[in-house]
Parts: C-alpha cells; sequence; structure tokens
C-alpha cells in the first residue's frame, strides 16, 4: 500500500462523524464507513441479507448492529489507493476481522457514560441510537467494550472536537 489508513471506532454516539467531519474540513481524505462502505449482512461470510426474508428483524438492534459490515472489496480499494497520504476510516463494522490487516492503527473514541447518554438524548429516532432498545444497547456496549478491538489506542471524546483531532493527528505524525 502506498498510503496510511486509519481506522476510528468507537461506540455509536463517540463522536466518529463529528471527528470524521472535522478532519475532512482539515483536508484530510476521510471515509465515512456508515454512509459510503456499509450494509447489513453475515459478519462471517459477507452474504448481504436479503431485506424482505430480515424485514423483521430491522427492529431488533442487537440484530441490527451484529450485521451492519463494511464492503471488503470497497475497503480493500481505498486503502490501496496511493493518491492520498494518509486516509481515515471512520465508523463501526462487524467484520474487522477481514480487514484489520489494512490499518495503519486503530483509534477508538470513547466518552464517559453520561456524555454518551446526553448525545444518545438529542438523536433522533430515525439514526441508530434514537431510539430506547437502540439506547440500552450502546450502553450495555459502551460500558462492556465487547465490540472495541483490543489493539486500539484510547482517545478521549469528551474534549471538544478540534482537542480531538489534534490528538489523533499527533499520534499519526500528521499536522
Amino acid at each position: 500500500m502506498g498510503i496510511r489508513n486509519y481506522l476510528i471506532e468507537g461506540v455509536s454516539g463517540a463522536g466518529k462523524t463529528t471527528v470524521a467531519t472535522e478532519l475532512q474540513r482539515r483536508g484530510h481524505h476521510v471515509i465515512h464507513g456508515d454512509r459510503e462502505i456499509a450494509y447489513r449482512g453475515d459478519p462471517e461470510t459477507g452474504e448481504p441479507l436479503v431485506s424482505a426474508r430480515h424485514q423483521h428483524e430491522t427492529d431488533d438492534p442487537v440484530f441490527v448492529h451484529g450485521h451492519h459490515l463494511w464492503h471488503v472489496e470497497k475497503v480493500r480499494r481505498i486503502a490501496g489507493d496511493a493518491s492520498h497520504p494518509v486516509s481515515f476510516f471512520c465508523g463501526g463494522l462487524r467484520n474487522l476481522h477481514h480487514l484489520r490487516d489494512l490499518f495503519d492503527g486503530i483509534f477508538v473514541l470513547d466518552i464517559d457514560a453520561e456524555t454518551l447518554k446526553a448525545r444518545l438524548a438529542s438523536r433522533p429516532e430515525d439514526e441508530f441510537g434514537g431510539r430506547p432498545g437502540e439506547r440500552e444497547l450502546i450502553l450495555r456496549l459502551h460500558e462492556t467494550k465487547e465490540d472495541l478491538p483490543a489493539d486500539a489506542l484510547t482517545i478521549d471524546a469528551t474534549a471538544p472536537v478540534d482537542a480531538v483531532v489534534d490528538a489523533i493527528l499527533a499520534r499519526v505524525g500528521v499536522r
């Protein structure tokens, strides 16, 4: 690969989209994973789930979360693009085990439970974390950290977004 690739992860509400937007504003190459490369599929095989067959499961936050994947070939193609010195992939995914080798480092945005609760309370219902069952799942995942990569660097995302982005860029060695 001709560039360095970094993943910015964290539970819903930790600030991934906000950090991604600030990185873009500063001129960095950013991929909004949840918007650009995500789909619902089988985390082991990568096979997309047929929405009609799984329609009843779309209201189950555990199912939705557990099947939130990134297109492996799209990520590989973007990660191999040498036209950007650094790329930041921002978002959550359940198939990181198929993509881990593409990332030079992983950052996990971490916030305290009270900040997370406040952020989730302000979410609209049509955004993940906007409904009570989704909030309960996110708070459990925040407490257990069961979905987060063990080898990630933790970034305190309770700080202002400028400070969070500065901390990430300092770790990456980019101004």
